[in-house]
């Protein structure tokens, strides 16, 4: 039970109130004829001619037990729920880092929560906290699931943080790892995304793959908490380790997802993550989720709502705004360059055109599909021409930055274009699929810590998430990403705690090419208050229906 807050805006004629979010009192309060949600302010707003009802439903909830109190005062700006999390009361003398205030506070959280999401911006230090929660709740054995670029960082962080040797599942540990648990030499095991069956489950009864028909293999009973890392990846319940994580983590007492961008498309993204930690019976079951917080063509409704019922259950979100005081600002310049193959550009921007009039003309749902297909796949076409149009200018900043004694991360899309750059600087190291994870760690090692490595070049898959590059200030983008969480991701890499310096973020954009459509989706997620959007699917859909709304307005098609 807690109190009800509410002062008055005079500004906006209203009373804000701030109240626990239960189905009582969510439906009192919006009896009062004017009420209204404020998505933004995180409050209920009450016009202040409806003091009387104000008044009457404070007396109500108070009386009838609903509310503590009523508190009183100039602002509610204080009293969201980043600001009001409890301390930690445990002690961390143990651990060989001591954490932060905030960090303290989102321990405590998970500890107390249990089953619940970490969504703490990107270089909060998720990763610390959540192995500070299983430390502290003695939550052993435990499982972590993460990218497979990110195996050797968990391992390590266990180490550093709390002095604990970690375990990283593979082929030669893959029959006997359980006897490491059994005899206390080692109780926290390591593996990704791609291998969870492989070292998981036992065997899937029928063809569908469903939690129900999934045996997990009986080794997984040891485990009291499992991890997930970049958990949004698990936001499709259609993808199999979706599946495989949810049977997995069935009455797992310590649960914890972490993820800067549990949202990815929608409000629909939350079920099968809700349902990994236990958590969508909280909320009515999916199918009451759906009816309140889906609805629309967006599939994303009573947004401000959700929040605070997230909030309330199993979610906390920190932005290093709020928390890093010291962190130095981020900067991001768009760098519009003539493309130097123009002419082969055209030839095949001529293609897409005919694959998109095909498209629009297409009367059968199958053969607009088709249609649509054949299109993504000549803008990717489009994507690489163009990114090979820019090389010329992005060899001459790259020489510009590190020629100046100064460090540089570069990122790209296509494999082409990371060779290019590594041909033109030989002493770039490489963070990408085709490196080996032990490369990978090389290459980061190096660039963290060599004053000679000044260079090091990543795609956003192998490079976008969880590492950390605070060696360098400055992030050289030769190819837009699909979507702003990606762009968020990838600077994050520098612009996270441990950076010294303002960090410059640098887009090349080619004049008059696909990098427009591109460029104009990022913008238009970026504006989207309240949301994170642009899964890799969903955004690729988008870009067909820009770049086939764009011919059209040229009367090109």
């Amino acid at each position: 039970m807690q109190p009800i807050h509410i002062a008055e805006n005079p500004t906006q004629q209203c009373f804000e109130v701030v109240v626990e979010n239960t189905p009582t009192l969510t439906h009192l309060l919006r009896k009062i004829p004017s009420t209204r949600y404020d998505a933004q302010r995180r409050c209920w707003c009450v016009a202040l001619s409806d003091r009387a009802f104000l008044r009457e439903f404070c007396d109500f909830a108070v009386r009838r037990k609903l509310a503590s109190q009523v508190l009183s005062g100039e602002s509610i700006d204080n009293i969201h729920p980043a600001e009001n999390m409890p301390d930690l009361e445990a002690d961390c003398s143990h651990m060989r880092l001591q954490p932060y205030d905030y960090q303290r506070k989102g321990i405590r959280y998970m500890l107390d929560h249990q089953r619940c999401f970490n969504g703490d911006d990107m270089g909060l230090g998720k990763t610390f906290q959540a192995i500070a929660a299983v430390s502290l709740a003695k939550a052993y054995p435990c499982l972590v699931v993460c990218p497979a670029a990110m195996k050797v960082t968990w391992q390590r962080e266990f180490y550093k943080f709390i002095g604990k040797q970690a375990v990283i599942l593979d082929n030669s540990n893959r029959d006997n790892w359980q006897q490491l648990c059994v005899t206390g030499a080692c109780n926290v095991f390591i593996t990704n995304y791609e291998s969870v069956r492989k070292f998981c489950v036992q065997r899937v009864i029928g063809k569908r793959i469903t939690a129900a028909n999934i045996v997990p293999d009986r080794r997984m009973a040891l485990f009291r908490c499992v991890i997930i890392d970049e958990a949004h990846r698990c936001k499709d319940a259609t993808t199999h380790w979706s599946k495989y994580l949810e049977r997995i983590c069935e009455g797992k007492p310590y649960v914890f997802l972490l993820t800067g961008t549990p949202v990815v498309i929608s409000n629909e993204d939350l079920v099968q993550q809700l349902r990994i930690m236990g958590r969508l019976d909280d909320f009515g079951g999916a199918r009451r989720f759906r009816e309140r917080y889906c609805r629309g063509a967006s599939k994303s409704s009573n947004l401000g709502e959700l929040n605070h019922r997230l909030w309330q259950c199993c979610y906390f979100r920190r932005e290093k705004s709020e928390v890093l005081t010291q962190l130095p600002p981020k900067t991001r310049q768009f760098l519009s360059v003539d493309i130097t193959n123009r002419d082969e550009y055209n030839n095949a921007e001529r293609d897409l055109l005919g694959y998109l009039r095909t498209c629009d003309k297409a009367s059968d749902e199958k053969l607009r599909r088709a249609a649509r297909a054949s299109a993504m796949v000549q803008i990717n076409v489009l994507r690489n021409i163009a990114a090979v149009g820019k090389m010329a200018e992005a060899v001459k900043f790259i020489h510009d930055v590190v020629d100046g004694g100064n460090k540089l991360i570069v990122f790209a899309f296509h494999k082409a274009i990371i060779s290019a750059v590594v041909e033109a600087f030989p002493k770039c190291v490489t963070v990408t699929g085709s490196d080996s994870q032990q490369a990978k760690q090389n290459a980061i090692d190096a660039f963290q810590n060599d004053p000679d490595t000044r260079l090091i070049a990543l795609n956003y898959k192998s490079g976008g998430v969880g590492i950390t590059l605070t060696a360098a200030s400055r992030a050289l983008f030769i190819e837009f990403p699909w979507t702003c969480a990606e762009c968020e991701q990838s600077e994050s890499r520098c612009h996270r705690n441990g950076q010294k310096e303002s960090v410059n973020c640098y887009y090349l954009h080619a004049r008059d090419t696909i990098d427009d459509r591109i460029l104009e989706i990022i913008r238009q997620e970026r504006c989207n208050a309240g949301a994170v959007t642009g899964a890799v699917d969903a955004a690729e859909e988008k870009l067909v229906d820009l770049t086939l709304n764009y011919y059209k307005d040229k009367h090109l098609i």
